[in-house]
Parts: structure tokens; C-alpha cells; sequence
């Protein structure tokens, strides 16, 4: 299938060194050479060595997706949790400002930390991810977001079901599949939230998995808040959880011990825990769809436009339909 890109795409996927390199001298930093491109789809992210100076992590924000006041609210909430001593990876501010603009790019700087993803065997660090997890909820319920959306099954489910028809990305020999199971997806989610009855919503990472998190030493760092949004507390711990049941419940005991030093845990939201994963598989080939656009997409996803791609997401959320039906992990409060 074949789409034309708009002008902000074509503006974006523009983007060279030489414009990032202005873009960073116009805050009076001067790049030494040392650059090199990170692993990033949503933004363009690159790290660059600076003259006289520590290098820094500069993230060039995709056009159209958050408005200016939606990613300062973003900077203000990483800005609050970094005040709070958590290592929360804030925007460096820089002549009073921590949004920047540079011919049509909008930008941001960030201290560089460097660290590897973290090994989800090893529970006392889990146990420290959920400590950390419930002190950024702690400042979290403070407070709301006045321009950023919720985790829900409007935006992340039927949103994302509605645009995947509306553009043809689903093969037509698997329509009738896809309606089908994707009506069963959100009756299935749907039935999780009411089992759960009304829990509290909050301020989140909302994008908390062990890419967003930099293990070094014994440090931690917990970077990317850029798709922070409000939701329930388990959508921040239910993405470090691996393999079947049986190997998750250790991991979730061990995230839960951490958490409830902390912060108390609603139980009921266990029963999100597969509705969410649901969600974000939805919200997941929604999101490749949306910038199938960009060239980096068909470059990184090649196998989006494939029927074998859409035959297993089909498949996908058949298991996930069954997993909805299964009694929720368990959790024993120490």
C-alpha cells in the first residue's frame, strides 16, 4: 500500500546533522564531532559530544503528535520527580527554557547517562524498580495533567481499531478475522475493567519497560517520559513481568515488595494486568501505522505491510481473549 507523506513528515524525516549541530549551537553548544544516532522511533534522539563539556542527549520531537503545552507538562513532570531526588532523567533548562525551537524543529536537551536494560531475574532489583515505581506515583497523585490523555480503551483500543480500517491496513482476505476479534478484544477488556470497579488514576510514566531503564553499578536511571499520561498504577509495573504465569508471579512479588514499602497496592488492578497488554498490542500497530509515512518505519518494520504480519496479530489477540478469561496473577502482601 502506498501513501503519500504530508509536510510535517516530509519536514521531519529532513532532519540532518547539520541541522542538529545549528540547532545545538543556538543554545551556545558546540558540538566537538563525537555523534552518534540512538535508538528511537517516536523522536530523533542522538547523543553529542560537546566542547569544554560533558556530552548531552538531544531529542528532536516528531511534529503533530504532542502540542507544545502537552510536552512541557511532560518536562514539568520529569522536572518535579528529579527535584524529588529519583533518577528521573529531566531536560536540561537552558536559558529558561526547556523546549526549544530551531527553524521547524522543536527540540530538547538532556543530561547523557549511559547503563544496559535491567535483568528481570534478578529480584532485588525488581524490588527496587517497584520502590522507585511508587515514589513517582507518590508525586504522580498529587496532582493532574491539564494536556496529556489517559491509558484507556477509547485512545488505545477502539481509536486504534477504527484508524487501522480507516487507512486499509488490514489485508481484506483478514477483515472479517480482524472485525471479529477485535470486538472480542475490547468486550474482553471491557469486562477486565468492570471486575476492577472504579481504582484511582494518576500520573504516570505510562511507557515504564526495561528499554526506558539504565542500569549502571547499582545506579538506575529512568529516562523517556515522553509518553507519560494518567492511568492506573499497575500500568507501570506490569511491562517488567516475562513468561507464563508461573514465572510472573515471582516477578510480580517482587515488584509489589518494593512498591508497598512505599505506597499501598490496589489488588484489583491485577486484573488489568492482560487487558493493558491487549491494549498496547493494539496501540502498538496503531502507532507503526500512523508513521508508516516516515521512511525510518518501512525501514525498521519491514514486515508491517505483510500478510503474515497481520495473521499474527490476529492470532495475538486470540491468546490474549483467552488469557482475559484466566483468573488474574496473585499477589501475597508481605
Amino acid at each position: 500500500m502506498t501513501r503519500t507523506p504530508n509536510n510535517e513528515a516530509l519536514a521531519y524525516a529532513s532532519l540532518q546533522p547539520e541541522h542538529i549541530i545549528e540547532a545545538l549551537e543556538s543554545l551556545s553548544l558546540r558540538c566537538d564531532g563525537r555523534f552518534l544516532a540512538l535508538n528511537s522511533y517516536e523522536n530523533r534522539v542522538y547523543r553529542l559530544g560537546i566542547e569544554g563539556g560533558a556530552p548531552v542527549v538531544a531529542k528532536f520531537y516528531r511534529p503533530g503528535r504532542w502540542s507544545n503545552d502537552a510536552i512541557l507538562e511532560e518536562h514539568s513532570f520529569a522536572k518535579e520527580l528529579s527535584d524529588a531526588e529519583l533518577p528521573v532523567v529531566a531536560p536540561s533548562e537552558i536559558n529558561g527554557r526547556t523546549l526549544h525551537h530551531s527553524g521547524p524543529f522543536r527540540f530538547a536537551v538532556f543530561a547523557c547517562h549511559g547503563g544496559r536494560s535491567p535483568d528481570l531475574d534478578n529480584f532485588e532489583l525488581l524490588r527496587q524498580l517497584g520502590r522507585l515505581v511508587a515514589r513517582i506515583h507518590l508525586i504522580g497523585s498529587t496532582s493532574d495533567f491539564a494536556h496529556r490523555p489517559s491509558v484507556d480503551i477509547e485512545s488505545y483500543g477502539i481509536a486504534s481499531i477504527d484508524f487501522l480500517h480507516e487507512q486499509n491496513f488490514i489485508p481484506y482476505e483478514l477483515h472479517a478475522a480482524y472485525e471479529s476479534i477485535a470486538t472480542h478484544v475490547v468486550a474482553a477488556v471491557e469486562n477486565c475493567y468492570a471486575r476492577t470497579g472504579s481504582v484511582q488514576q494518576l500520573r504516570l510514566h505510562a511507557d515504564f519497560h526495561p528499554g526506558n531503564v539504565l542500569v549502571s553499578g547499582e545506579r538506575l536511571h529512568i529516562v523517556d517520559l515522553d509518553d507519560t499520561r494518567r492511568g492506573p498504577a499497575v500500568q507501570d509495573l506490569w511491562m517488567f513481568l516475562s513468561g507464563d504465569q508461573n514465572e510472573q508471579a515471582p516477578q510480580l512479588q517482587a515488584l509489589l515488595s518494593g512498591y508497598t514499602e512505599f505506597r499501598a497496592f490496589d489488588a484489583r488492578e491485577l486484573h488489568l494486568i492482560e487487558a493493558l497488554r491487549s491494549l498496547r498490542i493494539m496501540h502498538y500497530a496503531a502507532w507503526i501505522a500512523r508513521r508508516w509515512e516516515d521512511p525510518a518505519f518501512k525501514l525498521a518494520f519491514p514486515w508491517f505491510d505483510s500478510h503474515r504480519y497481520w495473521e499474527d496479530h490476529v492470532l495475538a489477540l486470540r491468546e490474549q481473549v483467552a488469557l482475559m478469561q484466566e483468573p488474574p496473577l496473585e499477589w501475597h502482601a508481605d
